[in-house]
C-alpha cells in the first residue's frame, strides 16, 4: 500500500508569466538610451590598429581573464595586459564597472579597454544592462570592446560600446593584429619591392648599355658629317639646275638673236639695199615723192642725201 504525501507552498511574491520584469527594464532603457544617442555609430571610437597597452575589466579569477591573455599575447607578445578586476555579477557590480572605466580613462594607461566576462542568465549579466555601466562606456575617452556573455546574449553595454565582441577570446583578437600576419605582409613587401628594385636597375642597365652602344656615343661626328654631306649634295644639285637653267637661257638667247639678226634691216643693207628716209619717215611709195624733195639714203656705212628730179 503505497503511502500519500502531502505538500505546502508559500508564496511571497509573484509577477506575469512571459518575458519577466528583468526584461521589460532592459527593453525601457534600451529605448531611452537609443533616443538619447548612446547607440549611435558617430559616436563609436576607432579601436586603434596596434595597441600597446590592453586594460581588462573582468574578474580576476576564472577562465576569461586566462583566455585573454593566452590570445593576446600569442597575437602580440610584446602587448601589455592591465588588469582591473571587477565583480561582474551581483549587487553593486555595476558600480564597480563603471568605477573601472573612470579609473582607467583617469590613468590613461592603456590604449583600449575589453569589458568581459562569460556567459549567464540575463540576473547574472544584469550589471552589464545598467543604465550608470552604459553611460560609463559612453563617456569614456578609451575604445571600448565590449564581450560580455556569449555570442547570443547581447546587453545595454554591446550597444553602448564602440565594438561588441562575441566572445572574450574574439574580443582580445579584435583588440589587436596579429604580428605574424604583420610580419608576414612587411616580410612580402619587402620582397615585392626587392623583385621591383631589381626590375627597374634591369631596365636601367639595358638603357644604358643601349645608350652606350648608339652612334650618339660610338660616332659622335658621324650625324653631323652626313647632314655636312647631304648640304654638299644640295649644293651640287643646285649648281647644277642653276648650270642647266643658264645653259636653256643662253640657247634660246642665242636662237633670239640669231632670229632678230635675220630680221635686222641692218642685215638687208648689208647686202647692198638702203633705206630711203623722207623728213624722218620710210618712204614707201613713189607716191610720197614730189620733185624738189630733200631725202635721207641710209646705207649699212652712212647716209647720203639726195634731191628729187
Amino acid at each position: 500500500m503505497k503511502e500519500i504525501g502531502v505538500y505546502q507552498i508559500y508564496c511571497k511574491a509573484m509577477q506575469e508569466d512571459g518575458t519577466g520584469d528583468l526584461y521589460a527594464k532592459y527593453e525601457e532603457l534600451k529605448k531611452k538610451l537609443a533616443k538619447e544617442g548612446l547607440f549611435d555609430t558617430s559616436h563609436k571610437r576607432k579601436i586603434p590598429l596596434m595597441p600597446k597597452a590592453i586594460g581588462v575589466l573582468t574578474s580576476s579569477t576564472g577562465s576569461v581573464i586566462k583566455d585573454i591573455i593566452n590570445v593576446s599575447t600569442r597575437r602580440n607578445p610584446n602587448v601589455n595586459i592591465k588588469l582591473y578586476p571587477i565583480p561582474v555579477q551581483g549587487e553593486k557590480a555595476e558600480l564597480k564597472i563603471a568605477e573601472g572605466i573612470e579609473l582607467m580613462n583617469k590613468l590613461k594607461q592603456v590604449d583600449v579597454i575589453i569589458l568581459a566576462r562569460g556567459g549567464g542568465s540575463i540576473e547574472d549579466l544584469w550589471p552589464f544592462n545598467e543604465e550608470i555601466t552604459a553611460r560609463a562606456i559612453y563617456d569614456s575617452e578609451i575604445p571600448i570592446i565590449s564581450a560580455v556573455g556569449h555570442e547570443t546574449d547581447f546587453t545595454i553595454a554591446d550597444f553602448v560600446a564602440d565594438l561588441r565582441a562575441p566572445t572574450p577570446s574574439a574580443a582580445a583578437e579584435l583588440a589587436q593584429v596579429d604580428v605574424r600576419e604583420v610580419k608576414y605582409k612587411i616580410d612580402a613587401y619587402q620582397k615585392r619591392m626587392k623583385n621591383s628594385l631589381i626590375k627597374n636597375l634591369d631596365l636601367m642597365k639595358m638603357r644604358y648599355k643601349k645608350a652606350i652602344t648608339s652612334r650618339v656615343f660610338t660616332k659622335p661626328l658621324q650625324r653631323v658629317q652626313e647632314e655636312y654631306l647631304k648640304i654638299d649634295i644640295s649644293v651640287k644639285a643646285l649648281q647644277n639646275a642653276i648650270g642647266l637653267k643658264l645653259k636653256d637661257t643662253k640657247s634660246n638667247l642665242a636662237k633670239n638673236i640669231s632670229k632678230l639678226d635675220a630680221l635686222s634691216p641692218l642685215k638687208t643693207l648689208s647686202r647692198g639695199y638702203c633705206i630711203s628716209e623722207k623728213e624722218g619717215n620710210v618712204i614707201r611709195s613713189v607716191k610720197d615723192l614730189n620733185k624738189g624733195d630733200n631725202i635721207d639714203l641710209k646705207f649699212m656705212d652712212g647716209v647720203k642725201k639726195a634731191i628729187i628730179s
